[in-house]
């Protein structure tokens, strides 16, 4: 049985050892983990368990079944997770550190040069955005057929579509989100819950429940405390760490959150938003390490620390906060129905956001959509890795730019 976790206690000298290996390991995976949230489960599973058995298959699984019940990155939560069984709390900070800075510091290098040489009109940044349909429409089709595969959940997608679509506030998100579980739990209460596999976890009860206090208390508190400020330290962090908080289903949701926070109040241009997030494709680790490229261009490199930050501290508190109680949720039919409801409205959020932002900005000619549709042969039929595809859309922007 691994001790719960004491932060009174020093770090003793065998778990010095296990974090220092922690973080060679976890920045080994954030220097090569390319192709998105699946891929990067794949990349744990033969790093962490089939070559070092840091856990059996069976715990593995349950807790990657545990992150992908939960909103934020769920590769990034795994990681987290399995750093926390392995060295506890801080081996889960230690391993998200590992797996996010390699694309938090290219990303930063990309926004600055960005700034420095005023690359925004350049026919390769088009060609990013193409990029982002073609990933995005990927995304859409993968989900759906897991999360919203029958008549019912197709339905919940859709109709979360339409209300993202039609109403435009900051709850929004939230609120469909919420409406969906509630569907989930009226349609699926009765449905019985799944066998589960106890997850033996290093963190006492009160530990989980003070994280996820914090969880909520931030998110209730900061909206309040940036009251008046349209620009900031407090305002960018409070956009950061709310579209953290809100992303069920993997990293490609977060495009129609952090869209809305940034660009609207003239933080970062539609433009430069989308050729970022471009940009991020072409990079290993985790998608949300995006927030550093925006953070960059809003306040430089402490500008993309704080929101990194921000947009990664709910998926810690949530993962640290859920873990000692996973085991007894689990065998709730309620809760299950509800996350059924919320993942067939993440379904929604991506449909949503492949027409808005990204098809109303990105495919204005007949000869974007003949660039898109290649790129999409790429990515679904050649199955070709996502970085070669980020290349022939910069190459096939610039040749439009020629046309």
């Amino acid at each position: 049985m691994n001790p719960t976790f004491d932060p009174s206690q020093p770090i003793p000298r065998r778990n010095r050892k296990r974090l220092l290996e922690l973080f060679l390991v976890s920045a080994k995976l954030g220097l090569t983990s390319f192709g998105g949230p699946i891929a990067h489960l794949g990349y744990f599973h033969e790093e962490y368990i089939r070559r070092r058995k840091w856990m059996d298959e069976r715990h593995y699984a349950d807790l990657v079944a545990l992150c992908q019940f939960l909103p934020g990155p769920a590769s990034s939560q795994v990681g987290i997770g399995i750093g926390i069984i392995r060295a506890g709390m801080l081996g889960g900070v230690v391993a998200w550190l590992g797996f996010t800075l390699p694309s938090v510091i290219a990303l930063i290098l990309f926004a600055l040069l960005m700034q420095g040489f005023d690359l925004g009109g350049a026919s390769w940044i088009h060609g990013l955005k193409l990029v982002a349909v073609a990933i995005v429409v990927q995304s859409i089709l993968s989900m759906g057929q897991k999360l919203a595969s029958d008549r019912t959940r197709a339905t919940i997608a859709v109709l979360s579509a339409a209300l993202s679509l039609l109403w435009h506030s900051v709850f929004s998100q939230v609120l469909v989100l919420a409406l969906a579980g509630l569907v989930g739990v009226l349609l699926y209460r009765s449905k019985s819950a799944s066998p589960t596999v106890p997850l033996t976890i290093p963190i006492h009860r009160r530990w989980g429940a003070l994280c996820l206090a914090i969880f909520g208390g931030l998110l209730l508190l900061l909206p309040l405390l940036r009251q008046g400020a349209e620009a900031g330290s407090l305002a960018w962090f409070d956009s950061f760490y709310r579209s953290g908080s809100l992303v069920f289903g993997g990293g490609h949701v977060v495009l129609p959150l952090l869209e809305r926070e940034v660009v609207p109040p003239g933080w970062v241009s539609q433009m430069d938003f989308l050729a970022g997030y471009g940009a991020a494709q072409a990079v290993p680790g985790p998608l949300f390490t995006f927030a550093a490229y925006l953070g960059a261009l809003m306040g430089g490199i402490k500008g993309a620390l704080l929101v990194t930050a921000g947009i990664f501290l709910p998926a810690y508190l949530l993962i640290v906060g859920a873990m000692p109680f996973w085991n007894a949720l689990r065998q709730n039919a309620k809760v299950q129905g509800a996350f059924i409801g919320m993942n067939a409205a993440v379904v929604g959020l991506l449909l949503a956001a492949i027409y808005d932002p990204l098809w109303t900005t990105a495919v204005v000619e007949p000869a974007d959509f003949a660039l898109v549709s290649i790129l999409f042969l790429m990515l679904v039929f050649w199955k070709l890795p996502p970085w070669i595809v980020v290349i022939a859309g910069a190459l096939g922007g610039m040749l439009l730019g020629f046309l």
